[in-house]
């Protein structure tokens, strides 16, 4: 969070940290995992989590990396994602399994923590709070979003438990409350998932029945409208939240993996303008259709930690990205209609392709990875 370390999750086992100022290597955790490691979330400045392909978290301390802190046991399948909720110091962990696990890090010891299956939703792929903890965002493989309104984390959200709003594709709503073979299908690629379902018939049907004012945890389910062919469907392999919760940011690919868009969506606060209407909390407002290079990997973007700018994956490279030219707030350059999103800059500096990025929350600076891992530190000249 005081930007003394940058950690890289590494697909070999590894988390790499680096000093972001001298750009000199600190250390290596050559045996982080047992299997690929995907995420790394800072609790504080000096805790952190890791979490992997072999279904476990772990929790370090930069103060004794020589030992993990705990482990933690719970997920059945690869976990992908960390949160954390610095109101309630609660971790929250999202993986393929379908689950989103609490973890109560108050009363952790050597043998891990206290831990509770919060939600769970076939075809998950990633999971995100927002700034301020009111909602929780999860993507899924088939095209969908799930938005968790005015979000109790303490309580647990057995099947059948929550209700469920009003449900809206943002191209047709005919289809969504039902769990059939006619949604979009995820095929052809390490992230798809060969499925079109994504939660019972019994959950779905509930949204007709649902409407009104919206209680905690209440279930909002949404297709996010994507440029390009509207037919074929589309996977959601990542999402991120605007610093101050005013949008989600999607990167979005194809089924047929031949497409692949960044998009901003800006959240629409409120119920249905008429009881009537279907519920719909993003509208579409950026867009850019990206490179569509190393197809089938997860490509993670990002904002700034203004808000300002996004930077974006692109082929060997990352484009800096805007609202306007001008690199305005979202808030002061909102279009009526979907517009393109303004290339500010591009940097290429890898030989392979590029599969996350990150602005330092604190300086001038910006990091990238590539698939054959290298890492990039990029700075403006004054």
């Amino acid at each position: 969070p005081y930007r003394s370390v940058l950690t890289v999750a590494c697909e070999q086992t590894e988390v790499l940290l680096f000093d972001p100022i001298s750009s000199k290597h600190i250390k290596t955790l050559s045996e982080a995992h047992e299997d690929c490691v995907n995420n790394i979330r800072f609790l504080d400045n000096r805790l952190f989590a890791t979490c992997s392909d072999d279904t476990t978290i772990a929790l370090w301390d930069l103060r004794k990396l020589n030992t993990k802190v705990c482990t933690l046991h719970g997920h059945t399948s690869w976990v992908k994602n960390i949160e954390y909720d610095t109101n309630t110091r609660l971790l929250v962990t999202s993986g393929f399994d379908g689950n989103v696990i609490i973890w109560d890090t108050n009363r952790c010891t050597e043998d891990g923590c206290p831990h509770k299956k919060f939600f769970h939703t076939r075809f998950l792929m990633r999971m995100r709070l927002t700034p301020d903890c009111s909602k929780m965002l999860i993507s899924t493989s088939s095209g969908y979003l799930l938005i968790l309104h005015d979000l109790d984390l303490n309580k647990s959200l057995e099947v059948g438990s929550y209700p469920i709003l009003r449900a809206r594709r943002t191209t047709t709503s005919s289809d969504i409350t039902s769990s059939g073979s006619s949604g979009p299908r995820a095929v052809g690629s390490p992230c798809h998932q060969n499925d079109s379902g994504l939660l019972s018939e019994k959950h779905m049907s509930r949204s007709s029945q649902r409407e009104g004012g919206s209680p905690r945890n209440s279930l909002e389910v949404l297709t996010p409208e994507v440029p390009g062919e509207r037919d074929r469907g589309n996977c959601i392999t990542s999402l991120q939240l605007h610093p101050k919760g005013w949008a989600t940011l999607l990167r979005c690919s194809s089924n047929t993996d031949d497409q692949e868009w960044t998009c901003v969506y800006e959240f629409q606060e409120g119920a249905p303008v008429r009881p009537v209407s279907p519920r719909c909390s993003l509208r579409l407002t950026h867009c850019i259709e990206e490179a569509n290079v190393g197809r089938g990997y997860i490509k993670e973007l990002c904002f700034s930690p203004d808000g300002r700018m996004i930077s974006s994956p692109h082929g060997f490279g990352i484009r800096l990205l805007g609202f306007d030219a001008h690199c305005n707030e979202l808030v002061d350059c909102l279009p009526k209609e979907a517009s393109p999103l303004k290339e500010i800059r591009s940097l290429y500096s890898h030989n392979d392709v590029v599969l996350t990025t990150k602005f330092s929350p604190t300086h001038c600076q910006i990091a990238s990875g590539c698939l054959s891992g290298r890492v990039s530190l990029y700075q403006p000249k004054f």
